[in-house]
């Protein structure tokens, strides 16, 4: 299969799921909001965001491990069994000595629902394990099924905890953790998991190696934790809760951005391991940056546009101070973008130490600039501290990228970049509904522009499959 029809075809069945998890937050925004005070809002954001972070130290990043290997035995069963049987002996090793020591700390620190998060971090640790081992044997479709019962039972089960029974933060959490139960079991049961573990095929050697891979993916991720969750912590310590309540609603809307990004970055990241060695290679990574780059930006800038008109909508009125921090937060979700793509490259390349160095780098820009301004400018500090940290990260990782593949962009495209987002967020604090409707009409006018290759490839694309479909 062409490599871009390939790319297209991954990211669209992995979006059809991924859309039901990554979007539930979002969706369920008015009744969050409607039901839940800041406090509790911003109690259950800080639980979520640290269960982030707890996951992968507790496999070490396994579960990456674990989907580049499956990705290069998709036709060996022997070897299947081989990389499945000595992921779980880790899995299981690794949860019983996090549990134990969990329940120590539990022992001289209590905190409100200690135990269904316990309870949380351990179905998560399946969940992503299961899902990676998903996209390793290249079962996209399984691995979207999963995110639709994730997804749907999320639904569900926040209306009934929290809208009938009335259980706040305690029915939020029991959601999230019942629901990422439910989506893991079934890709357990879907792909028969059970034939392709033997205990008895323990191999220190491949632990060694997996190990090798996915360790320095450990502090690349704690990095990341810095850069998106530190700033939780650092509001709720110096702020308060509320506070953070008010900055977690800020932050659903740039997360559709980055949700978006992070489903294609899943099918892109297989394309990347797929193809890193392929003679057209730069000509490839080129174009899909171009074409993402240019489709992102305008993703970007057209939420800034709609955004004085949605936000009230999807917000109760008591949160109304999240509106003037999402220009900032947008802004860094489309440094990020570039980040990301070119993440995939340094994964497909196994050069995994690259990636944690400059997530690093990141992380101590992150956490020194928003101590240094928290103080003097609040809650601005959170969101300028993230888009300064992703903004030096995509510059760092464009230019040492360079020594390895040669990825080139389209002349004027940063420049035009730069304009519309100026354009966009100085009418967006006007605050004047005849500039918004033009920054809109605008803005809508150049993405057009922009993205008119994609667009018509889009169209041409799915009016044949529609085609091929009535002539069946």
């Amino acid at each position: 299969m062409n490599k871009k029809k390939e790319l297209a075809k991954n990211t669209m069945i992995i979006f059809l799921g991924k859309v039901c998890t990554q979007f539930i937050s979002f969706l369920l925004l008015p009744l969050y909001t409607s039901y839940l005070i800041t406090e509790e809002y911003g109690f259950v954001d800080l639980v979520t965001s640290y269960v982030t972070l707890i996951v992968p130290i507790i496999t070490m990043e396994l579960e990456m491990s674990v989907f580049r290997y499956l990705v290069d035995c998709r036709s060996d069963n022997e070897e299947k069994k081989h990389v499945f049987s000595n992921n779980f002996i880790i899995l299981f090793a690794s949860l019983a000595l996090f549990i134990v020591l969990y329940l120590i700390v539990c022992c001289f620190w209590k905190f409100d629902y200690q135990y269904l998060i316990l309870f949380d971090i351990v179905v998560c640790t399946f969940s992503g394990n299961f899902l990676q081992i998903a996209r390793g044997l290249g079962r996209t479709v399984d691995y979207a099924i999963s995110c639709i019962i994730t997804g749907v039972c999320t639904i569900l089960l926040n209306i009934l905890l929290i809208v009938v029974f009335k259980l706040g933060a305690f029915g939020m959490i029991t959601s999230m953790a019942i629901a990422n139960g439910l989506g893991a079991l079934y890709l357990f049961i879907r792909l028969k998991m059970w034939k392709y573990i033997e205990f008895k095929r323990k191999d220190t050697k491949l632990i060694k190696e997996m190990y090798k891979y996915s360790i320095p993916l450990v502090p690349n991720g704690v990095s990341w934790w810095i850069i998106n969750v530190s700033d939780r912590t650092i509001i709720t310590a110096v702020l308060g809760a509320a506070a953070n309540g008010i900055y977690a609603v800020s932050n659903k809307f740039p997360t559709i951005l980055s949700s978006l990004l992070g489903i294609f970055n899943l099918s892109w990241s297989e394309s990347a391991a797929l193809h890193i060695n392929s003679p057209d290679r730069d000509e490839f990574f080129s174009d899909v940056s171009n074409t993402v780059t240019k489709l992102f930006t305008c993703l970007g800038v057209g939420m800034i546009a709609v955004m004085p008109f949605a936000f009230p909508l999807f917000v109760n009125h008591s949160y109304d101070e999240a509106f003037y921090y999402i220009p900032i937060l947008v802004l860094g979700a489309v440094f990020n973008v570039v980040i990301c793509l070119y993440s995939a490259v340094y994964i497909a390349k196994k050069m995994t130490k690259q990636v944690a160095m400059t997530s690093i780098i990141g992380a101590i820009i992150n956490l020194v600039v928003n101590l240094a301004l928290i103080h003097f400018i609040g809650l601005f500090a959170a969101a300028i501290s993230t888009a300064v940290s992703y903004f030096i990260m995509m510059m760092y990782r464009h230019f040492d990228l360079k020594k390895y593949i040669n990825i080139t962009y389209e002349k004027g495209l940063v420049i035009k970049t730069i304009l519309i987002f100026t354009f966009a967020i100085i009418l967006y604090y006007q605050r004047n509904i005849w500039l918004d409707i033009l920054s809109l009409v605008v803005v809508i006018i150049y993405s057009v522009i922009m993205n008119k290759t994609f667009l018509v490839t889009s169209y041409q694309t799915v009016r044949s499959k529609l085609h091929g479909l009535k002539a069946k």
